[in-house]
Protein backbone atom coordinates (compact mmCIF):
# COMPACT_ATOMS: atom_id res chain seq x y z
CA UNK A 1 0.00 0.00 0.00
CA UNK A 2 1.13 3.08 -1.26
CA UNK A 3 1.07 6.16 1.50
CA UNK A 4 2.56 9.69 1.87
CA UNK A 5 4.44 11.01 4.83
CA UNK A 6 3.50 13.47 6.58
CA UNK A 7 6.28 13.52 8.83
CA UNK A 8 9.64 12.01 9.40
CA UNK A 9 9.45 8.29 9.96
CA UNK A 10 12.67 6.49 11.09
CA UNK A 11 14.02 3.87 9.03
CA UNK A 12 11.07 4.16 6.53
CA UNK A 13 11.31 7.40 4.98
CA UNK A 14 11.14 11.45 5.20
CA UNK A 15 7.88 14.22 5.13
CA UNK A 16 6.76 14.26 1.88
CA UNK A 17 7.89 11.15 0.42
CA UNK A 18 5.83 7.76 -1.22
CA UNK A 19 6.69 4.82 0.07
CA UNK A 20 5.30 1.26 -0.05
CA UNK A 21 4.01 -0.42 3.62
CA UNK A 22 2.05 -3.24 4.55
CA UNK A 23 -1.90 -2.89 4.42
CA UNK A 24 -1.83 -3.43 8.47
CA UNK A 25 0.89 -1.28 8.84
CA UNK A 26 -0.31 1.81 7.40
CA UNK A 27 -4.19 1.32 8.96
CA UNK A 28 -3.11 0.41 12.35
CA UNK A 29 -0.07 2.71 12.67
CA UNK A 30 1.10 4.96 10.35
CA UNK A 31 -2.58 6.65 9.46
CA UNK A 32 -4.13 6.68 12.65
CA UNK A 33 -1.08 8.56 14.26
CA UNK A 34 -1.28 11.06 11.35
CA UNK A 35 1.92 10.13 10.37
CA UNK A 36 0.64 9.62 7.01
CA UNK A 37 -2.16 9.74 4.04
CA UNK A 38 -3.18 7.28 1.19
CA UNK A 39 -1.01 8.40 -1.81
CA UNK A 40 -4.01 9.63 -4.33
CA UNK A 41 -2.94 10.41 -7.59
CA UNK A 42 -3.90 14.28 -7.43
CA UNK A 43 -1.45 14.31 -4.04
CA UNK A 44 1.78 12.06 -6.39
CA UNK A 45 0.95 14.87 -8.84
CA UNK A 46 0.87 17.56 -6.32
CA UNK A 47 3.98 15.81 -4.78
CA UNK A 48 5.74 15.95 -8.08
CA UNK A 49 5.03 19.21 -8.68
CA UNK A 50 6.81 20.45 -5.72
CA UNK A 51 9.96 18.10 -6.55
CA UNK A 52 10.25 20.57 -9.72
CA UNK A 53 9.92 23.79 -8.39
CA UNK A 54 12.47 22.97 -5.74
CA UNK A 55 15.39 21.70 -8.24
CA UNK A 56 14.78 25.17 -9.68
CA UNK A 57 16.44 26.06 -6.65
CA UNK A 58 19.23 23.86 -7.05
CA UNK A 59 22.80 24.85 -8.50
CA UNK A 60 22.89 24.08 -12.35
CA UNK A 61 26.44 25.33 -12.44
CA UNK A 62 30.01 24.17 -10.84
CA UNK A 63 30.58 27.55 -10.59
CA UNK A 64 26.56 28.25 -8.67
CA UNK A 65 27.10 25.09 -6.15
CA UNK A 66 30.78 26.52 -5.30
CA UNK A 67 29.24 29.80 -4.48
CA UNK A 68 26.53 27.66 -2.64
CA UNK A 69 29.18 26.12 -0.83
CA UNK A 70 30.69 28.61 0.69
CA UNK A 71 27.68 30.20 2.11
CA UNK A 72 26.30 26.94 3.55
CA UNK A 73 30.15 25.90 4.78
CA UNK A 74 30.25 29.62 7.16
CA UNK A 75 26.67 28.69 8.65
CA UNK A 76 26.45 27.03 11.82
CA UNK A 77 22.80 25.41 12.11
CA UNK A 78 21.73 25.49 16.28
CA UNK A 79 18.78 23.11 17.30
CA UNK A 80 17.68 23.78 20.86
CA UNK A 81 16.19 20.53 22.07
CA UNK A 82 14.90 18.80 25.10
CA UNK A 83 17.42 16.15 25.95
CA UNK A 84 17.94 13.62 29.24
CA UNK A 85 20.58 13.93 31.86
CA UNK A 86 22.88 11.83 29.34
CA UNK A 87 22.50 13.62 26.63
CA UNK A 88 19.69 11.57 24.70
CA UNK A 89 17.01 14.04 22.44
CA UNK A 90 13.51 13.21 23.40
CA UNK A 91 12.81 13.52 19.94
CA UNK A 92 15.07 13.48 17.15
CA UNK A 93 16.88 15.98 14.59
CA UNK A 94 16.12 14.99 10.45
CA UNK A 95 17.56 15.88 6.69
CA UNK A 96 13.69 17.39 7.01
CA UNK A 97 14.36 19.83 10.22
CA UNK A 98 17.69 20.72 8.59
CA UNK A 99 16.08 21.44 5.41
CA UNK A 100 13.10 23.61 7.17
CA UNK A 101 15.85 25.61 8.98
CA UNK A 102 17.66 26.89 5.88
CA UNK A 103 14.84 27.47 4.35
CA UNK A 104 13.64 29.38 7.46
CA UNK A 105 16.65 31.25 8.72
CA UNK A 106 18.59 31.97 5.42
CA UNK A 107 15.43 31.33 2.73
CA UNK A 108 17.41 28.44 0.58
CA UNK A 109 15.86 25.85 -0.71
CA UNK A 110 17.47 22.50 -0.61
CA UNK A 111 16.82 18.83 -1.38
CA UNK A 112 16.56 17.28 2.27
CA UNK A 113 17.35 13.82 0.40
CA UNK A 114 21.32 15.37 -0.82
CA UNK A 115 21.79 15.82 3.41
CA UNK A 116 23.96 13.11 3.84
CA UNK A 117 22.93 12.38 7.65
CA UNK A 118 21.29 9.81 9.78
CA UNK A 119 18.52 10.73 12.02
CA UNK A 120 20.46 12.54 15.43
CA UNK A 121 19.16 11.44 18.42
CA UNK A 122 21.69 13.00 21.42
CA UNK A 123 23.25 16.56 21.70
CA UNK A 124 26.79 17.12 19.99
CA UNK A 125 28.67 18.85 16.99
CA UNK A 126 27.73 17.68 13.53
CA UNK A 127 29.14 17.72 10.31
CA UNK A 128 26.66 17.22 7.41
CA UNK A 129 28.19 16.32 3.83
CA UNK A 130 25.48 18.05 1.60
CA UNK A 131 26.52 16.92 -2.46
CA UNK A 132 25.24 20.59 -4.27
CA UNK A 133 26.87 19.40 -7.96
CA UNK A 134 28.81 16.88 -9.32
CA UNK A 135 32.32 17.06 -7.47
CA UNK A 136 30.87 19.73 -5.19
CA UNK A 137 30.26 18.62 -1.52
CA UNK A 138 29.12 21.57 1.17
CA UNK A 139 30.23 20.36 4.91
CA UNK A 140 26.83 21.76 6.81
CA UNK A 141 27.76 22.24 10.38
CA UNK A 142 25.35 21.37 13.11
CA UNK A 143 25.06 21.85 16.70
CA UNK A 144 21.95 20.39 18.31
CA UNK A 145 22.73 21.69 22.00
CA UNK A 146 19.77 21.49 25.64
CA UNK A 147 17.72 24.56 25.18
CA UNK A 148 18.85 27.59 26.35
CA UNK A 149 22.74 26.04 27.70
CA UNK A 150 25.85 25.89 25.86
CA UNK A 151 26.73 22.92 24.24
CA UNK A 152 29.40 20.92 26.41
CA UNK A 153 33.01 20.20 25.74
CA UNK A 154 33.73 16.82 23.56
CA UNK A 155 35.42 15.08 26.44
CA UNK A 156 32.33 15.32 28.95
CA UNK A 157 30.13 14.62 25.95
CA UNK A 158 32.15 11.39 25.75
CA UNK A 159 31.87 10.44 29.15
CA UNK A 160 27.75 11.08 28.84
CA UNK A 161 27.74 8.84 25.90
CA UNK A 162 29.77 6.77 27.47
CA UNK A 163 27.44 6.83 30.60
CA UNK A 164 24.23 6.21 29.08
CA UNK A 165 26.00 3.01 27.22
CA UNK A 166 26.60 1.65 30.43
CA UNK A 167 22.75 2.34 31.77
CA UNK A 168 21.31 0.82 28.95
CA UNK A 169 23.75 -2.45 29.00
CA UNK A 170 22.97 -2.96 32.58
CA UNK A 171 19.20 -2.82 32.31
CA UNK A 172 19.38 -4.86 29.53
CA UNK A 173 21.19 -7.53 31.87
CA UNK A 174 18.53 -6.83 34.48
CA UNK A 175 16.31 -7.74 32.26
CA UNK A 176 17.82 -11.07 31.06
CA UNK A 177 16.40 -14.27 32.84
CA UNK A 178 19.10 -15.81 35.81
CA UNK A 179 20.60 -18.84 34.07
CA UNK A 180 19.81 -21.55 35.82
CA UNK A 181 22.50 -23.92 36.70
CA UNK A 182 22.06 -27.87 36.58
CA UNK A 183 23.77 -30.13 38.49
CA UNK A 184 25.90 -33.18 36.07
CA UNK A 185 23.65 -36.20 37.54
CA UNK A 186 25.55 -39.29 36.01
CA UNK A 187 23.53 -41.20 33.69
CA UNK A 188 22.44 -44.73 34.88
CA UNK A 189 24.93 -47.44 33.49
CA UNK A 190 22.86 -49.62 31.06
CA UNK A 191 22.65 -53.67 31.52
CA UNK A 192 24.82 -55.31 29.71
CA UNK A 193 23.25 -56.74 26.39
CA UNK A 194 24.85 -59.99 26.42
CA UNK A 195 23.64 -60.51 30.06
CA UNK A 196 20.37 -60.05 29.01
CA UNK A 197 20.31 -62.26 25.61
CA UNK A 198 22.32 -65.39 27.87
CA UNK A 199 19.12 -65.40 31.01
CA UNK A 200 16.35 -64.88 27.86
CA UNK A 201 18.11 -68.20 26.01
CA UNK A 202 18.32 -69.92 29.78
CA UNK A 203 15.02 -69.30 30.04
CA UNK A 204 14.24 -70.72 27.00
CA UNK A 205 16.16 -73.86 27.95
CA UNK A 206 14.52 -73.95 30.67
CA UNK A 207 10.96 -73.95 29.25
CA UNK A 208 11.93 -76.50 26.40
CA UNK A 209 13.37 -78.93 29.00
CA UNK A 210 9.35 -78.42 30.86
CA UNK A 211 7.64 -79.36 27.43
CA UNK A 212 10.22 -82.45 27.07
CA UNK A 213 9.27 -83.99 30.72
CA UNK A 214 5.56 -83.48 30.18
Amino acid sequence: MEVVLKHDVDKLGLRGEVVNVARGYARNFLLPRGLAEVATPALVKELERRDALRARHDAQTVDEARALASRLEALELRFDVTAGPTGSLFGSVTATNVADRLWEQEKLRVDRRKLEMDTIKRIGRYTVPFELFSDVTAQLRLVVAPEGEELPPEEELAELEAQERAATEAAAEAAAPAAIEYEDVPEPAAEPQVADEAEAAEAEAGSELDREQE
